[in-house]
């Protein structure tokens, strides 16, 4: 699996449907406006394809604008990044897709799969490449990888009873590697709170830490004593700079300030994250929450990926439906 900030072909999005993650109308227009923000901020420097709902073309052209292709497919939710394809390369210019078994997050309640698990095999179909299918249930968002052999994963992901009881950790380890073509597993202990409520993905690592280039990693960290997640992130800092990555070079951490926003309006911890962005080419597009830190994080950004233009959309209402920008993106490289 090729980085993130290697060449893309193009990036893969699914449109929000009606469905439990926007359970009125007006969360339903939101959400579509949401989706349409980060659509329209990627295609700015990337070619996109969005699948949509059938029927639902109108709509989404609309809000997209001409310039993002619509393709139709039945779909249950809208999250690119965990019901797509994981693209990976033989380095020989070949392009083919991992297709992760997908359960709904680990088979929760609210949830439908029935659509959502065949949109890796979709999508890799549309772009026209081979196949490849695992028996691991697993999401693009469980996994980060520096295109050198490391990657990043939760325990409460591939290893929860949710997802693979039946697996050893080395069993998962063996897939991912096998898949992925990475040697290196570096286990995170769990995600952020908020993370764990309702519509959360029980630990999801690319709300807490990812690769910025082979060796340096940016980690999510909670300022505030009062919120749960600051004694956790300390810990996942202080772990991550004692690793080493593949190539056996210690890691560099570049802490990244969670806004300071630290409940939402229900009273339940956020998981905000900056974390979340998505590299696409020649542009940063980050997670933005109308919040002091939003442009701290943005210069963060913009100091490790000088050569990219860093966009900042506002991303809550995305939060609000369990995850972020990266989320409802998919890369395809170009190879």
């Amino acid at each position: 699996m090729l980085a993130e900030w290697f060449p893309h072909e193009r990036t893969w999005m699914a449109w929000p449907g009606p469905n439990p993650t926007f359970d009125n109308a007006a969360g339903l227009a939101e959400a579509r406006e949401a989706w349409a923000a980060v659509a329209r901020a990627v295609r700015a420097y990337e070619p996109v394809t969005m699948v949509v709902g059938p029927g639902q073309s109108e709509g989404a052209r609309a809000l997209l604008g001409a310039d993002v292709e619509l393709v139709e497919r039945e779909l249950d939710d809208a999250w690119m990044r965990d019901i797509g394809p994981t693209f990976v390369t033989d380095g020989a210019g070949q392009l083919a897709a991992v297709d992760w078994t997908f359960n709904g997050w680990g088979a929760q309640e609210w949830a439908r799969w029935e659509h959502d698990a065949k949109i890796g095999a979709y999508v890799a179909d549309l772009a026209g490449v081979e196949t490849h299918s695992s028996r691991l249930v697993n999401e693009g968002g469980a996994i980060h990888v520096d295109g050198e052999g490391t990657v990043l994963l939760t325990e409460t992901v591939q290893l929860g009873p949710e997802r693979n009881p039946d697996w050893s950790r080395e069993e998962v380890e063996a897939e991912i590697h096998a898949r992925l073509g990475t040697t290196k597993a570096i286990w995170l202990p769990r995600g952020l709170t908020g993370d764990y409520g309702e519509f959360g993905t029980r630990g999801h690592v690319d709300i807490v830490a990812a690769f910025a280039r082979p060796g340096v990693v940016v980690a999510h960290v909670q300022p505030d004593p009062a919120h749960p997640d600051h004694e956790l992130c300390k810990g996942i800092v202080a772990q991550l700079r004692a690793e080493t990555d593949a190539k056996g070079r210690p890691l560099e951490v570049v802490e990244v300030p969670a806004p300071t926003v630290l409940k939402d309006e229900d009273g339940e911890w956020v998981d905000y994250s900056y974390i979340n962005h998505y590299l696409c080419n020649g542009g940063v597009v980050l997670c933005g929450f109308d919040d002091p830190r939003d442009e701290e994080a943005a210069e963060i950004f913009r100091g490790l990926f000088p050569d990219r233009t860093v966009t900042l959309v506002d991303a809550r209402t995305i939060f609000a439906g369990g995850g972020g920008i990266h989320c409802i993106t998919q890369q395809q490289p170009k190879v």
